[in-house]
């Protein structure tokens, strides 16, 4: 399972509704909205994961 870095949820992969590619990291999510979100500004998601979670990127 992968971690959407915007809301923290469980991701499978194989049916995550939205996933984006940035720096090379393939970054899944639960929602288009939560998609939208890191887009916008994912160095900030990518800091909050750094502090306490950890991100599954493919």
């Amino acid at each position: 399972m992968a971690i959407d870095p915007v809301c923290k949820m469980e991701v499978d992969p194989k049916t995550a509704p939205a996933k984006t590619v940035y720096k090379g990291q393939t970054y899944y999510f639960c929602a288009p909205g939560c998609k939208a979100a890191f887009e916008k500004d994912p160095e900030k998601y990518l800091r909050e994961t750094e502090k306490g979670e950890e991100h599954h990127a493919r």
